[in-house]
């Protein structure tokens, strides 16, 4: 893996810290509603607040993943986007932008985005050719679908982390064969699936605790956490994340994150 991630002229040292990468709604649809901006103004604010609690990523989304959700056309994906991007870049933060169609993602990196948070798995050609063009770094996300408005019932099963990690060194296998090998790996365990709710939130506590196998591959480890109701429930999965070292946490309830990322030692 090396001992930092690249982004950009950026470079993030990796090992002994946990970054904080807090989410940013530009979607009106979006079911976090706190995390939602309506206006580039809204979101600087929010970019901002993020900084000063100590995050140092942003993921910009445009695009509710929510499966009940309509899938909007790429071009008001990046109308929405864009000029945030924009913004944002022009205030120093570092960008990644929450997509699954490629236009969008090359919208984005032009636009200054750093990262490319690819929530349909990097299998699109299309977006390899991309991300590969650009040289963005980039997260591939495991997903059990073409894309998370096409997903039916998650796959459980007990060794799921382990099952992943394996479907991921394939993928990296054929991503670094096009050139690209900048990757950020996520379980996917954020993902929302039609199925057996109770049961899935099990598995997801269970693939944090076993990440082990995600570190092993030699790729930083984004844990993205599950937003859950209860408060209690997210600074679980937090804490389970910060315990078994993952190098980013994606997250809706920043200022929880920071804090506890401060707690458990894992800040610079």
């Amino acid at each position: 893996m090396g001992d930092v991630l690249t982004l950009g002229d950026t470079k993030l040292p990796l090992g002994e810290v946990t970054y904080v990468m807090g989410v940013i709604n530009v979607s009106p649809d979006s079911k976090n509603t706190h995390t939602v901006a309506f206006s580039i103004d809204d979101a600087l604010l929010m970019a901002h607040r993020y900084r000063i609690w100590g995050a140092t990523l942003i993921d910009l989304g445009g695009q509710s993943s929510h499966f009940d959700n309509p899938t909007i056309e790429a071009a008001d994906e990046v109308s929405r986007t864009v000029p945030v991007i924009e913004a944002m870049v022009a205030e120093g933060h570092l960008v990644a932008i929450d997509t699954w169609k490629p236009e969008v993602a090359e919208a984005a990196v032009a636009a200054g985005a750093v990262i490319v948070n690819d929530t349909g798995g990097l299998a699109d050609p299309a977006m390899r050719k991309v991300v590969a063009l650009t040289g963005a770094a980039v997260v591939a996300v495991h997903i059990e679908g073409a894309n998370p408005h096409e997903v039916a019932n998650v796959e459980i099963r007990k060794d799921k982390a382990e099952h992943t990690a394996e479907q991921f060194r394939q993928l990296l296998s054929e991503l670094e064969s096009v050139g690209i090998d900048n990757v950020i790996i996520d379980p996917g365990i954020a993902l929302s699936y039609r199925g057996d709710y109770v049961s899935y939130t099990q598995m997801q506590l269970a693939v944090i605790a076993e990440s082990e196998h995600l570190h092993l591959l030699g790729k930083p480890v984004l844990i993205p956490i599950p937003r859950k109701r209860d408060g209690h429930r997210v600074a679980a999965y937090i804490s389970l994340a910060l315990e078994h070292r993952a190098d980013i946490i994606r997250v809706h309830d920043v200022a929880m994150a920071c804090d506890l990322a401060r707690l458990f030692g894992r800040t610079q």
